[in-house]
């Protein structure tokens, strides 16, 4: 009996969007036609986006992968040898040699695009529960501490230490603690938290499983955006079978800790990505700032102590314990230690997710990577860490990808999303529209933040209409002081971060319009 040839096509999101699953049932139907038995595994993408759908199969050489593949593609493929690797013009050899995934280092994303993300055997047979394992072994303390000394940094935004977060909710006595994962990524040119919970859900499971012995919770909630329904169903079936496997719910691998852990899905708010917010949403209330102290840790969702980390640091975990402190410390530079999986949009010729030790630069993803911009003109802008991060000009591109060295650049780092603009870029509107965002996004409970942005947009206009300039422009620096210093939260806080970097570095695109009228 032949046996059958496994073929790779991804089921994440960015895949779907392009056909994979009419791509997938073709490649079942042709291989039938062609009387060859095939093992057909859907996969998570490679995050290798522009090649989607990316086709691989698996072949003594290794498996070889083939993009982007359309439906329409596969009957020819399918003729000329795609079933036993053959050479092809869409064919890109074998994936791991790619440099794309040949330069990374991949620890949350180790899994991902290799594995087929539901399945139990598959999990463990690339090493998952391994850290969870270990953290069993281990007292809670000594969790706490591993995570400590690892170095590991909130992936959410504010790069506060993980281990200092899970240090205060373990000595904050109380019968009922819980963890919360954050994973309502709503930052433009963010897809990496989608791409784990849809390519790797367990590795999840496992670091929000870690944290609870860590801090004696029995309970978890992963709040996930409304926009992510794959994500949404992958980490429910996760769960599932996470239950009936014994990795969650009482007796944990056997051990004492009983935990479990529900999905909530969010209404479409970018507010709820506050860690308080969201705790509100959670408790079912509106999703509204709170006042800070008391700090989640010791005053968190309904009152008790709790855990808010968000995907990508929850995901860090479990390679941390399985691997030890010190192996994820030696990555990196200064504070900013392990890896970052960097995020690649925008105008950019070759968009994807690209984990990697923090200290690469940022002009090397564009261009070595990404293969600067789609449409071939010059880079004139660069936006790290979302909506609210600041814009970096095209001159100021060699910076390391640090959280030091971009507070040091008064820029950060964010979650890791890099969203790029070409020349043709108008400044003055993303300036409006960073304003314009806050402003429709706003949660409304403090004034600065409610009132400031919806001021802004108005400034911002009479600037651009040439309406006494000079004192426009003075009101809008007054405006961003008022905003940063009298903010409830980062939301109106950051808000002025991207209009005064537009500002500085592009001051020309607030005034052109304006100069251009004047002339005879």
């Amino acid at each position: 009996m032949t046996t059958p040839v496994t073929i790779y096509v991804p089921r994440d999101s960015a895949a779907l969007s392009v056909g994979a699953d009419l791509v997938a049932a073709t490649i079942e139907h042709e291989a039938a036609a062609a009387g060859r038995p095939i093992r057909l595994v859907r996969n998570g993408s490679r995050g290798m986006l522009w090649l989607e759908t990316l086709v691989e199969v698996e072949t003594e050489r290794g498996r070889i992968g083939y993009g982007p593949v359309g439906p329409d593609d596969v009957a020819g493929l399918v003729a000329e040898g795609l079933l036993d690797g053959a050479d092809h013009d869409l064919c890109q050899g074998v994936v791991e040699d790619l440099p794309w995934l040949r330069d990374q280092t991949r620890l949350c994303f180790a899994r991902v695009g290799v594995t087929d993300p539901l399945s139990p055997q598959d999990y463990v047979a690339h090493g998952g529960l391994a850290g969870l394992r270990r953290a069993l072994s281990l007292t809670p303390a000594e969790v706490v501490a591993e995570v400590t000394e690892s170095g590991l940094r909130g992936r959410g935004g504010a790069g506060f230490p993980a281990g200092i977060k899970w240090k205060t909710v373990l000595d904050t006595p109380g019968p009922l603690k819980f963890i919360c994962c954050n994973a309502d990524e709503g930052d433009s040119g963010t897809f990496a938290d989608r791409m784990l919970m849809e390519g790797d859900p367990f590795t999840l499971i496992e670091g929000m499983t870690i944290a609870a012995h860590a801090v004696g919770a029995s309970e978890g909630y992963i709040y996930v955006r409304s926009e992510y329904p794959d994500a949404v169903r992958a980490l429910r079936q996760a769960i599932d079978i996470a239950r009936t496997q014994g990795w969650l719910g009482e007796h944990v691998l056997g051990s004492e800790l009983r935990f479990d852990l529900f999905v909530r899905v969010g209404a479409g708010a970018y507010i709820c990505g506050e860690e308080t917010a969201m705790l509100e949403s959670l408790e079912g209330k509106r999703g509204m700032v709170r006042a800070k102290p008391p700090i989640p840790a010791i005053t968190g969702l309904f009152g008790k102590p709790t855990v808010v980390n968000n995907v990508l640091t929850l995901g860090s975990v479990p390679a941390i314990l399985a691997d030890g402190a010190a192996a994820y410390r030696d990555l990196g530079v200064e504070r900013s230690r392990g890896t970052q999986v960097f995020q690649l949009a925008g105008n950019i010729a070759r968009g994807g997710v690209f984990e990697t030790a923090f200290g690469i630069t940022l002009s090397d993803l564009i261009y070595q990577y990404g293969g600067g911009t789609r449409s071939g003109r010059p880079v004139r802008a660069v936006q790290v860490g979302g909506p609210l991060g600041q814009y970096l000009p095209a001159s100021n591109l060699d910076l390391p990808m640090d959280y030091e060295a971009f507070a040091a650049a008064d820029a950060m780092l964010g979650h890791g999303g890099i969203v790029v603009f070409d020349e043709t870029v108008d400044m003055a509107s993303m300036a409006r529209f960073a304003m314009e965002f806050c402003a429709e996004e706003s949660c409304g409970k403090c004034t600065p933040c409610r009132v400031g942005a919806v001021r802004g947009v108005e400034v911002i206009d009479r600037i651009v209409a040439g309406e006494d300039p000079d004192g426009n422009l003075a009101l809008l620096g007054d405006l961003c002081e008022l905003m940063t210093e009298g903010s409830l939260c980062a939301m109106g806080g950051l808000t002025p971060n991207p209009v005064r970097s537009a500002l500085l570095h592009f001051p020309d695109d607030f005034t052109a319009r304006y100069e251009e009228a004047k002339q005879p």
